[in-house]
């Protein structure tokens, strides 16, 4: 019987979590709980000169805001991450046993490990098969595997920590591919079996170019602050360099659990691309009932008014100003939606005529209908007011629903609005 599936991801603290970094987190954890295995967050803190305090928390914040929870150590109630600050007499075990083989040998004061020199080759489960040849030592000279500081280089305390942790399955970015043959080197001189390696590939820029830290879209802590809702950048990262092979794009976490697989990661680079990052992000608002639509807003608008709204937003940074003409008794008009309302030369008579017909009203509900009749018996087609009286009650060219500013802003409000808008045509 196979061992439970047990995926792990592994960033340093010297940045913020960078949308790369997200997806390989996100890809691993997606893998995991497709299978039922146990997902890791292990924190590659050894670099004490580059690693804050700072950075440390940012990755944290960034998994949690995702979604992506991990498991502890193992110990009842631990929550975990692992630390690889905290691992140094582990790996000083594991030095040991390749000093006993003699795989290692002291090289001014620095220790390496000595490769068999030989064809490696893998099978990686996204590139394919990929060969290394370590007969030239003068192209693959041994390894630094401690420093002669005493500290261990990555490629060690990486192949160990996969060893003693159980990972079964090693999902990271292209960049990693040609470190590979290394480990395999070190895991066979442990004599231990190897995990599988899935290389994913690169996410580059909509230009073609590759994504930096400074670029758009890179830190994953602006997402919150920019107004995307957290399942939506889950769903269009998942996008960048995989695809479930059909037409769907709009995913809740548990779609993309249940569809995930490494065979449908793509070869070729995802490309970033905000807009239609901000589509999804408008598909999954979309999905949200009023109650959590209006629970993600924080907003101090009524429900109503944020209902009416939800449809017309892309990000949640952008439903304060979708809402503010209703909280403000003096709204701005907009100058060129009151241009456009000042071109029909009727506009002025129409909203009048309007105002009255609302202030004569018995039953507020039949306000919608009553547009179309006062158009109609003043000479005119119901679009020639509906579009003034949008202007006059909201400021905007476009917004919500009329039906809906109309039961909001209730009978008395909306005969003030109409008679500001028309003293100022």
């Amino acid at each position: 019987m196979s061992a439970p599936v047990r995926t792990r991801f592994a960033p340093s603290p010297t940045g913020y979590l960078h949308l790369g970094g997200a997806r390989t987190a996100l890809f691993n954890w997606l893998f995991a709980k497709k299978h039922r295995g146990s997902f890791i967050l292990r924190v590659e803190d050894t670099d004490e000169a580059r690693n804050t305090e700072e950075a440390r928390a940012a990755i944290f914040e960034g998994m949690e805001w995702l979604g992506l929870d991990w498991e502890g150590p193992g110990n009842e109630g631990d929550v975990g991450p692992y630390f690889q600050s905290e691992r140094t007499s582990i790996y000083q075990e594991w030095f040991e046993k390749l000093k006993d083989a003699d795989r290692v040998y002291e090289d001014e004061g620095a220790w390496r490990f000595r490769f068999d020199r030989k064809l490696i080759t893998m099978n990686d489960l996204v590139c394919g098969e990929v060969s290394i040849d370590y007969t030239n030592e003068e192209n693959t000279p041994d390894m630094v595997v401690r420093r002669s500081d005493g500290s261990f280089v990555f490629h060690f305390v990486n192949v160990v920590d996969d060893l003693t942790m159980g990972i079964t399955h090693v999902i990271r970015g292209e960049d990693h591919l040609m470190n590979t043959p290394k480990h395999l080197q070190l895991i066979e001189a442990f004599g231990a079996t190897p995990p599988a390696y899935a290389h994913i590939p690169l996410i580059l820029n909509s230009d073609g170019s590759k994504m930096s830290k400074r670029d758009e879209g890179a830190a994953v802590g602006d997402y919150p602050r920019q107004g995307f809702f957290s399942d939506a950048v889950v769903n269009f990262i998942a996008l960048l360099g995989w695809s479930p092979k059909d037409e769907s794009e709009i995913f809740s976490l548990a779609e993309l659990i249940e569809k995930f697989s490494l065979e449908n990661i793509n070869r070729s680079p995802g490309r970033f691309d905000i807009e239609k990052c901000k589509w999804v992000n408008q598909q999954h608002l979309l999905k949200l009932s009023a109650e959590e639509f209006s629970a993600a807003c924080h907003s101090d608008a009524t429900p109503a008014m944020l209902a009416s709204v939800q449809e017309k937003v892309s990000l949640l940074t952008e439903v304060p100003d979708a809402v503010a003409f209703y909280l403000d008794p003096d709204y701005p008009i907009a100058n060129d939606a009151l241009d456009k309302v000042k071109k029909n030369q009727a506009s002025g008579d129409l909203l009048t005529a309007l105002a009255v017909t609302f202030t004569e009203l018995s039953d507020w509900s039949e306000a919608k209908n009553s547009i179309g009749e006062t158009a109609k018996e003043n000479g005119a087609k119901p679009g020639q007011l509906m579009f003034p009286l949008r202007v006059a009650l909201s400021g905007k060219s476009g917004g919500p629903d009329l039906e809906a500013i109309l039961e909001i802003l209730g009978q008395e409000e909306c005969v003030r609005r109409i008679n500001r808008c028309t003293a100022l045509l």
